[in-house]
Order: structure tokens, then sequence, then C-alpha cells
């Protein structure tokens, strides 16, 4: 401290060298700087024309949902869904990528959601839920309708595999591939209906396809194009017994948020392990937990792994191994491992983004990446020496020159907002009515509502929502922003 005192008094004192990254040389004010240019093109703000539209395709696709409820009854009367941020390409849910078709931000949509709806519910339980895992790999379970009444088994028999045993009784395992089968024809169904009778301000439906078990949508509102990726998932109150040893560990979370908070619910979603039986195998999310964690992630970290997001969905897309849930799992890890005030520091991004691509790339050549909740459970293990050490060396480039790698990365990003503003240009400017609006007075609530969505969006980027709507009554939307109500 005397010495550099000493200096600063001195006439020939030198300035600080920048400080650099060892491995790249690149300049780390540098990085820093590239990252917030590609933040504030990746994070839009929407004028009140978007969040109406935004708000048009919502209100859509849960009328939509709620005549799909009233096709066959199969659906919970009062259903609670999970909308998400973010489409499962975007790695908002753990889902295989490789069935999916590819889509592009820009060239095939401007907005990307994904809707977890449950088709059925277990929320009666107090205690760690335990699941048949004794055909499955770990972090996967099937699912036998013994655990629910006589009425939901007559409902979803056609929706199961029948298992008969030496006794003579007969078990109905739940298939996530003949229930993904199920919604697709059902929302299919309903969506001709619609179309039949058009009403003035109805979104047009330009896209509807099954990816694997999901259901992809990309709807038109106004100069806007939404995708909804719609996945069938069986939803349960409380946590798994699997992963009751998670919770005696100590975590980055523990006194930001409660307990509670965290366990409050998972789900199974419609994905199976790599040698597992596509017909029965599902797949533990913990997606209800992780909107609650992402609250106690700094915006400096949320930066970097957006970031290091995009690079790596167009770098290593081939062949399709690693998903962007990995990183978010790796990323929670790093919250765990490193003290909250240094993951607190606003300008260091660029430390976080080589340390996320020095984490990618150290469970590749480990081919070890384990699930934040289930920590027995290796995300990678199915992959080949060849794959990931092929991964391995891509990464290795782009830590070699991560400057030009995020330089990519804004430049696509700009390409796909230039995309989009192109069709802003050439659709309509005018106001666009809701579905159940005939364009008169009625619309007031709307515009409203959507200034209310505007400022909920720009204060809440990239946070999750929570809807509880009841398909009776599609007229009064109910939902959470992380946990604010409107």
């Amino acid at each position: 401290p005397l010495a550099s005192k000493a200096g600063s008094a001195g006439t020939n004192s030198k300035p600080p060298f920048p400080e650099l990254d060892f491995r790249s040389g690149a300049r780390v004010e540098e990085l820093n700087k590239l990252i917030q240019e590609f933040t504030k093109h990746d994070q839009r703000e929407y004028d009140d024309q978007r969040a109406l539209e935004i708000h048009t395709a919502k209100d859509f696709i849960f009328s939509m949902l709620g005549m799909v409820q009233k096709l066959d009854q199969k659906l919970p009367v009062a259903n609670e869904y999970l909308l998400l941020s973010g489409g499962v390409r975007e790695g908002v849910v753990d889902i295989d990528l490789d069935e999916l078709n590819v889509y592009a931000r820009g060239t095939d949509y401007d907005m990307d959601f994904t809707l977890l709806v449950p088709a059925l519910k277990l929320h009666d339980r107090n205690q760690p839920v335990t699941l048949d895992m004794r055909h499955s790999a770990l972090c996967h379970s099937w699912l036998s309708l013994r655990l629910f009444d006589e009425g939901t088994i007559s409902k979803w028999k056609d929706c199961c595999t029948i298992v008969d045993h030496i006794n003579g009784a007969t078990n109905y395992f739940f298939s996530p591939t003949k229930v993904a089968d199920w919604f697709y024809d059902s929302i299919s169904i309903v969506l001709s209906e619609i179309q039949k009778k058009p009403q003035r301000g109805m979104p047009k439906v330009e896209k509807v396809e099954k990816n694997g078990t999901i259901i992809s949508i990309i709807l038109g509102v106004g100069s806007s194009r939404m995708l909804y990726d719609i996945v069938p998932v069986v939803s349960f109150k409380g946590w798994p017994a699997v992963a009751q040893s998670w919770l005696m560990e100590n975590h980055f979370w523990d006194g930001k948020i409660t307990e509670e908070e965290v366990i409050s619910g998972f789900y199974l979603v419609p994905a199976c392990s790599y040698k597992g039986k596509k017909d029965n195998e599902w797949r533990l999310s913990f997606a209800r937990s992780e909107v609650q964690l992402k609250k106690c992630i700094s915006s400096s970290l949320m930066q970097a792994y957006q970031a290091c997001k995009a690079i790596i969905i167009k770098l290593l897309s081939r062949p399709k191994a690693i998903s962007p849930y990995h990183l978010r799992s790796m990323m929670l890890w790093a919250c765990d491992r490193l003290p909250a005030n240094y993951l607190a520091q606003e300008d260091y991004a660029a430390h976080f983004l080589l340390g996320l691509i020095d984490d990618l790339q150290h469970c590749l050549v480990n081919k070890m990446c384990p699930n934040y909740f289930i920590p027995q459970c290796n995300m990678l293990e199915h992959l080949s020496e060849e794959t990931v050490m092929l991964h391995a060396r891509k990464l290795s480039s782009v830590r070699s020159d991560p400057a030009e790698h995020l330089r990519t990365a804004i430049e696509h990003v700009k390409a796909a907002n230039r995309l989009t503003l192109e069709l802003q240009r050439r659709g309509s400017t005018t106001s666009i009515p809701s579905p159940q609006s005939d364009g008169g007075d009625t619309n007031q609530p709307d515009d409203r509502l959507a200034k209310k969505l505007q400022q909920l969006v720009t204060e809440n980027p990239g946070k999750s929502i929570s809807v509880f709507i009841n398909p009776d009554d599609v007229t009064r939307p109910h939902f959470r922003i992380d946990d604010k109500f409107f």
C-alpha cells in the first residue's frame, strides 16, 4: 500500500495494465462491453402494441386448452399451468432436443414460451413422493395409474401401456408417447373448430407441429409471431424421495428464499433416458423450483449465462449432445461452489462467461455433468468418447478467442431483430383486439392489461409465470410472475 501511494504521488506513475484473460489474451473490459451489447440486443423492450399481442396470444392458447379439456374431460377441470419465458430449445426444461425441428428467432418466430400443462395432478400429499423407479434410469420414472381413482383410470386407459401380472392383476402405466399423441390430436381438432368460425383479432395459427412429445404452435398476432412449446406433464405437490438428500446440503439460496418455496412441487415431463423405454418412461423436472432459484442469481451471472448459451447453441448443435439445460445446471452448481459476494460483482460478467466455458469443457472432458437436484444422475453418461472430445475441441476454439465468438452471437441476435422489425414494418400497425373482444369499448381492459404486461416484462426480464386458469371462465386470467400477482 505504501509503495502504491508513493507511486501515485510521483509524476512518472504508469497506469495499471489492463486486465487480460490469460488463455486468450482478450481484454476483460472489452469482453464485458461485448456481453453488455449482446444483452441489450437480446432483451428487447416491448411497447404497448407488442405487450397487447403477447396477451392476445396467451389468451388464445388458454382458451384453446379450455376447449381441449371440454372435448373429452381428460384434463383436470381447474388446472394450473407453468408458463416459462423461452422455448424448449432454450433449455428451460430438460427435454432432449434431437427430436425437435429447428426453429430460428427472427426467421420463424419473434418470442418463445414453454407451457407445462398437467394431464394428471397428484396434489394431496404431504410426505415425500415415492415413484416407481425400478424399471428406469436415475432421474426417470414410470407412473402407475394405481395411484389414482377408478374414474381417472377409465378416462386415461387408452393412453397407457398395460402390464399383466402373474397374479392376474392388470397395471396401467401412463405413457408419455401416447399422451403426447392424444394431446396433439385434441389440439388439432380444437384448432380446426376454432378456425371454422374466426373472430375479429384472433391470432393466425401459422404452424402446429408435434416435435417428439411436445406440441409446437406458432401464432401470428398483428406483426408478432409467438412460439408456444406445449408440454403435457404430470404435476406433483411436495418433493420426490429420490431428491431428499439434496435438501440436507448447503445451497446458495439458503436464507434468500424459503425451503417451502423451493420444494413446493415438481413434474414428470415426457422424456426418457438414453436406454429407457420411450412408451413408459418420464423424466423428473424441477422447473417450478428453478423459477424460484433464478431469483437468487445475480444479473451479471445471468448475462454471462445468456451469452454463453447463444454461443453454444450454434456451435454445439451437431451432433446434439449438449443442451442449454446442461449449461443451466452448471451455473447452479457454480452458485453453490462460489462465494455470493464474488458472484454479485456487477463488472464480472466476462469472468463468469469464461468460467462457464471452462466448466462446460471440464464436464465434457470428464463426461460428467451431475443433475443439480439429483447429483447421482450424470446427464452426460450416455455420450461416446468421440462426441465429447469433438465438442470439447470446439469449446477450446471459443476459449481461445471469446471476443470473436461474442461478436458472432451479437451479429446473430441483431440479424434476428432486423427480421422481426422488417416483418413489423410490413405488418399491421393498428391495435389488435383480444379474441373475446368485438373491437369496441370492451377492449379497454385489455389496453390496461397490456400496459401492466409491458411494465412487468421490462421489470422482470427472463422471469417465469405461473398461470391459474379455470377453463369455464377464460375471460379472467390469473397469473403470477415469480411472486407478483395481477
